[in-house]
């Protein structure tokens, strides 16, 4: 089952690859194309073809947003599973076969860099200012809908009723004992900034990072670092098999473990925050309908039933008042985590990556 975030790091090769001049070859080797139609089952006049990454993210669309959405404006959602590059080569030749793209806000400022995006005219997203969306993360080209957090778990059984509060804490393997597990670059950005923040710097002076001064830090704990991992539920199973008492995570990923009686829990002081949008293709066929649905995915009661079907939080900050205390505070979105955590610099990254995961994957190897 595919996980929307691993997805935007194979997307993200993928338009690298094309701005690069990558052959044509790897045009077939980076997704599916698969498509599923969400509609009413009858026959409509009106269509709509929206590009994510499918797997449970995409059940989780269709259930929450597009069904709903084809029930109260009669347009038929078709959803298509594409890479990005396969949406570049459509959008260059002027005959792109989607509308709307949800994908990481990361990827569409490379899409931007592309001119593959169509300028936004905001006062027809009239959703933005009802559901108070970040302005930092409203853009020319694309609206955040929700994010994800990079956080930090640990085993509750592991340090004598005691639990790290920092990433300071997650470094200091004398006073929290145990092997750490943190991720490799196939699954996410590299973890520099909790490097930087375990050896001192405030989180509001994070970028430009000191990237040599962050893999000194890394390589304090080099030694410690069982496994790095490149999938969702991989730093769940390694806590559950007590192979590392902490780990970095995606999170949201606890929570079926916890239901299971596995003691591990989580740490939002200093999570990491990826934003996940909506941007129009350019040279959309659908166009108004594409706005319409965009509109509609960013009203705080959509965006609040699409975080009780998947583990996604919401970028409305108003979203939250429509779920139950319950529910809220499983989101690192909720109002008493959100200054916990930090908003990863995409254009920082977008500038840095490549060569940042060339000397990570350098460092890794030892």
């Amino acid at each position: 089952m595919k996980d929307v975030r691993i997805d935007r790091r194979v997307f993200l090769r993928g338009v690298g690859g094309v701005a690069a001049g990558i052959a044509a070859t790897s045009l077939t080797a980076c997704g599916t194309g698969s498509s599923r139609s969400v509609g009413s089952g009858g026959k409509s006049a009106k269509t709509l073809v929206v590009r994510d990454s499918g797997g449970a993210y995409g059940e989780a669309l269709q259930k929450a947003v597009y069904t709903p959405f084809t029930q109260e404006t009669g347009i038929t959602v078709q959803a298509v599973n594409l890479q990005g590059t396969q949406m570049l080569a459509q959008i260059k030749q002027g005959r792109p076969q989607f509308d709307l793209i949800n994908n990481s806000m990361m990827d569409h400022a490379k899409f931007v860099a592309q001119n593959a995006l169509e300028t936004l005219d905001t006062d027809r997203i009239k959703s933005i200012k009802s559901a108070k969306i970040p302005e930092g993360q409203i853009t020319d080209h694309a609206v955040a809908g929700s994010f994800y957090a990079n956080c930090m778990a640990y085993r509750t059984d592991a340090f004598g009723g005691r639990g790290p509060e920092s990433w300071a804490d997650f470094w200091d393997t004398k006073a929290f004992q145990g092997s750490r597990s943190m991720c490799n670059p196939d699954a996410d950005l590299p973890e520099l900034e909790f490097a930087l923040l375990a050896d001192g710097v405030p989180m509001d002076k994070l970028y430009p990072l000191d990237v040599d001064r962050a893999f000194d830090v890394l390589t304090r704990l080099r030694s410690d670092v069982k496994k790095f991992w490149d999938s969702g539920p991989l730093p769940g199973v390694l806590l559950s098999r007590q192979e590392v008492t902490m780990s970095t995570v995606w999170d949201g990923r606890l929570a079926d473990l916890q239901k299971q009686g596995v003691p591990v829990e989580r740490q939002l002081n200093g999570a990491r925050r990826q934003f996940q949008g909506f941007a129009i293709a350019k040279d959309a066929a659908h166009v108004d309908a594409a706005y319409q649905l965009l509109d509609y995915s960013l009203r705080p009661e959509v965006q609040a039933a699409l975080a009780k079907t998947f583990p996604s939080n919401p970028a409305s900050p108003v979203a939250y008042t429509k779920l139950t205390d319950e529910e809220r505070s499983k989101l690192a979105g909720a109002p008493e985590y959100y200054d916990k955590g930090f908003d990863a610099d995409i254009n920082w990254w977008i500038k840095n990556e490549s060569a940042i995961t060339k000397r990570w994957l350098e460092w890794a190897r030892g």
